[in-house]
């Protein structure tokens, strides 16, 4: 039986659902310049990047889409952008955003050419399932790097940083946050960021030693100095395609897991147990990728966090624009935001490692052609430093196990790992 499209409970629950939903993913205006801004970007420029992604895109997905899902810039990907492509490829950061855009205008004509069915059934669950915790371990590791908790080793390549005050003030908001998760708080990522940031004003106040948070002021004009800072041409060299392909595979699946994840909460599924109005949300999602390369970000996608705003009431696209309309002020507010340190926002890094950790209960540990690739995608991604090499050498190893298991695999399966060879022989 096919499900209507959901009509609003009323004004009111919709208006509450779509400021709960900013609440859980405002922390994003704050971690994304922080983690973007390591690639040599300016802060000030990456947050109007940030915020524009998050309220057109977010504007884009309740008008459009009609759907109650917060959009803005990925967790990961970020990620992925900083530390493999600018810092561990050197890319210059003008030709990853262009990297962006190219994988953001091939996520649309798959979108909009219904490509999707085969490219979702070309990659094996439990690969999705292994990349996904394994992006968890590496954001977890980025976390735990920012707060010094942990510090390169000579012998041991890493190992515990010594206890410093910013590295306790890092503990207490790691214990606070993950009891505001405890307790069901709405936006306790953010808050925890907050709280961390109020006690961090403490240590160059009360006694003598380090000032962790300097005051740069209230407000100021937006930053728009990245905007069309992408270089497209230089973004399409050869040695870029696996780059491109990372974004795209993380982006289309990140995506696809939110997507299916909240429409079964809220019974938003169609006849055949989709998600209703999938192709516009994923057409919305490829937008929100090209819109980031335009004005320089790191990819935008759905937020499962989305999931606030829809515990509360929220049900139609007009959750999703008013949550995109509480974005606008946080344009001007980038000295404020700017204060915030490194230790603050650390804490939630590591738990959302924590969330998306939890998809390893789905691989199928006691099949071994499917645990084998599983685990090598997920390890080697933090161990590498590298979403790419993680989802590479999981292709390979999965193609090795099934092909000496005697399983035929799809045309396409074996297009993708045609790819994957190409991109370890032109790196």
């Amino acid at each position: 039986m096919k499900t209507a499209l959901p009509v609003p409970v009323s004004l009111s629950t919709e208006l509450i659902a779509g400021i709960s939903s900013f609440l859980a993913t405002a922390y994003i205006v704050v971690v994304n310049p922080l983690v973007l801004s390591q690639a040599g970007m300016p802060f000030s420029g990456v947050l109007t990047a940030t915020v524009l992604v998050c309220f057109f895109s977010s504007l884009m997905m309740g008008l459009y889409a009609r759907s109650p899902y917060v959009v803005a810039p990925g967790m990961g990907l970020n990620a992925f952008f900083t530390f493999s492509v600018v810092q561990g490829m050197h890319v210059p950061y003008p030709v990853a955003l262009g990297a962006v855009f190219w994988s953001g205008v091939f996520f649309l004509l798959i979108s909009v050419f219904n490509v999707r069915e085969l490219v979702i059934r070309a990659i094996p669950k439990t690969l999705r399932y292994g990349i996904a915790a394994g992006i968890g371990l590496f954001i977890t590791l980025i976390g735990f790097a920012n707060a010094k908790f942990v510090v390169p080793h000579p012998a041991t390549m890493i190992s515990l940083g010594k206890l410093t005050t910013p590295t306790l003030l890092f503990l207490v908001g790691l214990l606070l946050t993950a009891i505001l998760i405890l307790k069901k708080s709405r936006g306790a990522l953010l808050w925890g960021i907050l709280a961390t940031t109020l006690l961090a004003t403490l240590p160059g106040r009360l006694f003598s030693g380090e000032q962790i948070v300097v005051w740069k002021g209230l407000v100021a004009a937006p930053d728009f100095s990245l905007l069309f800072c992408l270089d497209l041409m230089g973004s399409l060299k050869w040695s870029l395609a696996p780059v491109i392909f990372a974004f795209v595979f993380t982006d289309l699946f990140d995506s696809l897991s939110t997507f299916v994840g909240l429409a079964e909460a809220t019974g938003r599924l169609d006849e055949n147990g989709e998600p209703l109005r999938m192709k516009e949300s994923l057409l919305t999602d490829a937008v929100a990728t090209t819109l980031a390369g335009l004005v320089g970000s790191s990819p935008g996608t759905a937020y499962i966090e989305s999931a606030v705003g829809i515990e509360s009431g929220g049900r139609t696209g007009l959750t999703a624009v008013v949550a995109a309309c509480c974005f606008l002020p946080c344009l001007f507010l980038s000295p404020l935001l700017s204060m915030v340190p490194a230790v603050a926002t650390a804490p939630a890094l590591v738990l959302v490692g924590v969330f998306m950790i939890q998809t390893v209960t789905k691989i199928p540990w006691n099949e071994w052609e499917e645990a084998v690739p599983a685990f090598l995608a997920m390890v080697l991604i933090p161990y590498s430093y590298s979403i790419t090499q993680g989802i590479i050498w999981g292709f390979l190893s999965y193609a090795g196990m099934k092909t000496a298991a005697g399983r035929r695999m799809s045309a396409a399966f074996w297009v993708i790992t045609a790819l994957c060879v190409a991109a370890l022989v032109f790196e």
